[in-house]
């Protein structure tokens, strides 16, 4: 018997992912797109974007019963590992047996048949302690683990940076932090004309999606049930898939008709299109980035959205800028370390490196003082990251603008007034600093960093 189509989808995700460097959001909204079933398409994500979050935690309870590390495993026998130890650990609907039978048929697949007795041996041992929760699940951690290592271990985080955490957000704000990240996200789409929001929310709703209203924005909407890129809403450019941070970052700009913005970091170009919408009639983009490719791929979704007055350039936001004209307006979504996204990209939190976040810094400062040089007396830049760590946010906007005269940090919360929900504030987004702020737990919303500056001379 050969394993579910969605096993088989997850399985060669996961191994792309860790083999490749890959990303799982990228790789399942491309597998996804085509005749996969709803209930294959939903089963799929589970198991990739689950074994990723809980990676830690099942590499060491399979440690337990495995003769060797589990790193020294062929990635393809660890892999059909993890994946029937999360079915067993967090699906309730699937059975123990079921879970066993499968992973050992995907190691197969994989041409490890020799591996297929270890797979189906391990997990079966597993099981009667696959579930086991609280002190149980405890009492199997190492006698000499520092606290630490334990919170790392049970909740699936790297040690370094549940320390880090702890050591700025406190026990109760970590643990949440940490929760927060091994769930689901929310999965918000923009609606990009507000006026038509009541119709897309009817729309949604015919085709089968679960719609309630963004926590934060009136054109927000939160879709479950199904697969969001599938709908006619999107089909027609009505909707573009976008956290709320993420959008809120874009209205910070406070970007009017006829404006011209520099969008610096402009991909994948959610923040673009909003931009755009916000300088017609008259106003245009200058949509910048250093890979071209990602340039293609950003003015694809906003060709789909119907977004106009956008130029797009290829250049390295490090070097300085190629332009004569200072501008009023300024975005410098920056790359960075995506701490802010581990709900959504979990692969990350295995990757990154402690000294990673020194080289962002450094990258991210660059970027900033140059687009600082090309700010018009008078005028606004909005820097913005997914981090939640200093020194891609604070530490760099201080660092950049001790350069410039004239440069302060503005907290400027009347910018969002409006785009809120009816009731909704945004003073609690903004630090005592002027920093805006969002932190996953508590917002509902992406990881998301931004500085507001303006220039007065």
């Amino acid at each position: 018997m050969a394993a579910s189509p969605a096993r088989r989808i997850a399985f060669e995700i996961l191994r792309r992912v860790a083999s490749e460097e890959a990303y799982a959001s990228d790789l399942l909204h491309a597998k996804l797109a085509g005749r996969v079933g709803r209930a294959d398409a939903a089963l799929a994500t589970e198991l990739t974007l689950g074994v990723l979050r809980w990676q830690r935690l099942l590499d060491f309870l399979l440690q337990r019963h495995l003769d060797k590390p589990a790193a020294r495993l062929d990635l393809e026998v660890l892999l059909a590992l993890r994946m029937g130890l999360y079915q067993m650990r967090f699906l309730e609907r699937i059975p123990a047996h079921a879970a066993v039978s499968e992973s050992v048929e995907l190691a197969k697949s994989a041409r490890k048949r020799s591996a297929a007795p270890l797979v189906n041996a391990v997990l079966r041992r597993l099981a009667p302690e696959a579930k086991l929760a609280g002190a149980n699940l405890e009492a199997l951690l190492p006698a000499g683990a520092s606290a630490v290592e334990r919170t790392a271990i049970l909740y699936s985080h790297p040690n370094w940076l549940v320390e880090r955490w702890l050591a700025r957000f406190g026990d109760y704000r970590t643990v949440a932090l940490l929760e927060a990240n091994n769930r689901p996200p929310r999965l918000c789409c923009a609606v990009l004309d507000p006026r038509e929001t009541p119709a897309v929310n009817e729309s949604l709703r015919r085709e089968g999606f679960e719609v309630a209203p963004g926590r934060w924005l009136r054109a927000a909407l939160a879709l479950s049930g199904g697969n969001p890129a599938a709908a006619e809403a999107f089909r027609l450019g009505k909707i573009s898939l976008q956290d709320e941070a993420s959008q809120m970052v874009a209205h910070l700009v406070d970007a009017r008709a006829g404006d011209v913005v520099l969008d610096v970091c402009a991909a994948p170009g959610g923040k673009t299109g909003i931009l755009a919408r916000a300088v017609a009639p008259g106003g245009r983009v200058i949509a910048a980035d250093v890979h071209e490719h990602r340039l293609r791929a950003a003015r694809e979704q906003l060709v789909r959205t119907g977004a106009q007055g956008v130029w797009w350039l290829a250049l390295d936001a490090v070097q300085p800028l190629p332009f004569a004209e200072t501008f009023q307006r300024i975005l410098v979504d920056a790359p960075c370390s995506g701490t802010g996204t581990l709900a959504r990209n979990p692969e990350i939190k295995w990757r990154l490196q402690p000294d990673e976040l020194t080289r962002a810094h450094c990258r991210q400062t660059a970027m900033l003082s140059q687009a600082l040089a090309k700010l018009a007396t008078g005028g606004r830049l909005v820097y913005a990251t997914c981090s939640l760590e200093p020194e891609e946010n604070e530490q760099t906007v201080r660092e950049a603008i001790s350069q410039y005269a004239g440069v302060r940090i503005v907290p400027d919360q009347a910018a969002l007034d409006p785009w809120l929900r009816p009731g909704a504030s945004a003073a609690p987004l903004f630090d005592p600093d002027g920093f805006f702020r969002t932190f996953p737990p508590e917002s509902g919303t992406d990881g998301f960093f931004a500085a507001v500056l303006e220039r007065s001379a």
